[in-house]
């Protein structure tokens, strides 16, 4: 089965009570790579073990190439990238990430984080009700998988690999 339906219409927009989810761009390179830089060591705990990231010394160079393959990816409907933005889009919050999944089990899996200056108000949880109930309720997955979250990533790792 495909990662998604041919007739499935991808959202470019949504909104919670406190951001938006919109495709990241190459346009919100610079407010990425703040959000990254500013919350490396939060970042480097939630997925370094797992990812190698955000490395110590990622440049703006290199997160505009990574930035400009999450769009293509986004573009060719095989992962897709949010960014989580304040309603006038003047901040990244954080990602939305919703991929094809790695590991047997699931029919997509998915990840995100907030910058490390919201940590403790009440942003992640509010993010997180908002990205599950959005997943269930417009997206066309049956089984959706948050490592890291519904599973650990030491359980996730052991599962086996798609093939």
């Amino acid at each position: 089965m495909a990662f998604l339906p041919e007739d499935f219409y991808v959202p470019t927009l949504v909104a919670g009570l406190r951001f938006q989810l919109r495709p990241i761009s190459v346009h919100d390179v610079v407010r990425y790579f703040d959000a990254v830089m500013s919350s490396r060591d939060r970042l480097w705990d939630q997925f370094g073990a797992i990812w190698g990231w955000p490395p110590p010394d990622l440049t703006l160079e290199q997160n505009l190439v990574t930035l400009a393959w999450h769009q293509k990816e986004g573009e060719l409907r095989r992962s897709f990238t949010y960014a989580v933005l304040t309603p006038d889009e003047a901040r990244l919050l954080g990602c939305v990430y919703i991929f094809p999944p790695e590991k047997v089990g699931a029919d997509t899996e998915v990840g995100f984080w907030v910058r490390a200056d919201q940590e403790g108000n009440g942003l992640e949880k509010e993010l997180e009700e908002f990205v599950r109930e959005w997943l269930d309720t417009t997206w066309p997955f049956e089984t959706v998988r948050l490592p890291g979250r519904d599973i650990s990533w030491y359980e996730w790792q052991a599962l086996p690999g798609v093939s």
